[in-house]
């Protein structure tokens, strides 16, 4: 055994620091690039599950006619398509109904707000899935 092989590696000619740092960032990304990979597979893999699961792709049909008719006063089938602004509008009308109630007119616009989220959920479970997706979540048509 020479006194050569006895050097620890980095003090070797051909084990430069150099190139064992650029080795090093190759293998980090080598790994990198096998766990984004991993990471899209898995998620992939688990969309597709949860869509055997569920029976859908992306339809919110059923949870927003639901929530439409039993809280459709506060605009949460609003929320939940994705229409912040149209939500925020019934969730007001609705705070101002409950504080004007005290007068008597203020029943009357909570009626008025639950009325429109009753319609809106039936028209929601009556339509087909794939005429909901294109009409409320593909083609964001906000109110009825």
């Amino acid at each position: 055994m020479s006194t050569e092989d006895n050097k620890i590696p980095g003090d070797k000619p051909e084990n430069d620091g150099k190139r064992m740092a650029d080795e090093a960032k190759d293998a980090v990304n080598d790994f990198a690039e096998d766990a984004k990979e991993t990471a899209k597979e898995f998620s992939q893999s688990a969309k597709e599950e949860w869509n055997k699961v569920t029976g859908s792709a992306e339809s919110k049909k059923v949870l927003a006619g639901i929530l439409a008719i039993f809280l459709g006063a506060f605009g949460v089938h609003k929320f939940i398509l994705g229409y912040q602004k149209e939500g925020i509008i019934m969730l007001v009308l609705s705070v101002v109904g409950i504080v004007l109630s005290c007068v008597g007119i203020g029943v009357l616009l909570v009626w008025a707000v639950g009325l429109v989220g009753l319609i809106e959920g039936i028209i929601y479970l009556t339509k087909s899935d794939e005429e909901f997706y294109n009409t409320y979540q593909a083609g964001r048509k906000p109110w009825f």
